[in-house]
């Protein structure tokens, strides 16, 4: 077990270490990369190793910058495709295979992905904690984000009690550990897998897990902050119904 930033899981699949920077350190901010594919149609390039996250439940992809010994580009998109994730580029000429290419996250965007991706495991750890009701949706802009749980009825009375847990939670400086766990162990346990088990796929295995400790812990392949401390504040900005028994709770960073 570590922490998101300071050391790598002891249990840490290798190939997960060397090659998704991103699920490892999420503080990386720049890294050193050979390409291993180039898509000219589509103006993309796949790199051994990456801290660029590719987007997935809810996180949107990181953006920013490469540069080679021939030139630079912003990086657009990101998106995983099979075995590889692949960097769009915004540029006529693209590095070759075997280039090594220097990398550089848009660091603003992605610390407030990050503090954004925190707090809503902190309203899905209250929502959890107070009244055992699951997660069935979610999403994420830097700043802001949404998540859907199964209750029959929600208010706005609700939504501001709610709205003061989760700052109490961010004021208590819960440390963030990163965790790897057999599935076996993750199958048994209904608190680890706040989605449908089927979405995620068997092959992964060990699942890495977010741990906020003594609050929340499930399988999550995002980045976040060190403590809920570093969240911030935030506002529940709204309450809704989406259907019988689906109802959304909307926050964002103040």
């Amino acid at each position: 077990m570590a922490v998101p930033g300071r050391h790598v899981p002891i249990n840490a699949p290798a190939e997960l270490a060397d090659t998704e920077l991103f699920a490892i350190d999420a503080y990386l901010r720049e890294f050193e990369s050979p390409v291993v594919e180039v898509d000219e149609e589509q103006r993309r390039v796949a790199l051994r190793r990456t801290a660029f996250f590719p987007g997935g439940g809810g996180q949107p992809h990181d953006i920013g910058q490469f540069q080679w010994s021939d030139g630079s580009a912003p990086v657009t998109r990101v998106k995983r495709d099979g075995r590889l994730i692949w960097h769009w580029l915004d540029a006529d000429h693209l590095p070759d295979p075997g280039a090594e290419v220097h990398g550089e996250l848009d660091w603003t965007r992605r610390h407030l992905t990050m503090r954004t991706h925190t707090a809503l495991h902190i309203l899905c750890g209250v929502i959890w904690a107070d009244h055992g009701v699951p997660v069935t949706g979610g999403n994420m802009d830097p700043g802001k984000g949404r998540l859907d749980f199964a209750f029959d009825a929600m208010s706005a009375e609700f939504g501001r009690r709610i709205e003061a847990r989760i700052n109490a939670e961010i004021a208590a400086a819960r440390e963030i550990v990163v965790d790897f766990v057999g599935r076996e162990v993750a199958d048994a346990d209904p608190a680890l897998i706040r989605i449908a088990a089927h979405l995620i796929p068997r092959e992964i295995d060990p699942l890495r897990v977010i741990d906020i400790v003594g609050l929340d812990k499930q399988a999550d392949g995002g980045t976040h902050v060190l403590s809920t401390a570093e969240v911030g504040s935030v506002s529940v900005t709204g309450t809704e119904s989406r259907g019988k028994a689906n109802k959304r709770i909307r926050l964002e960073l103040r």
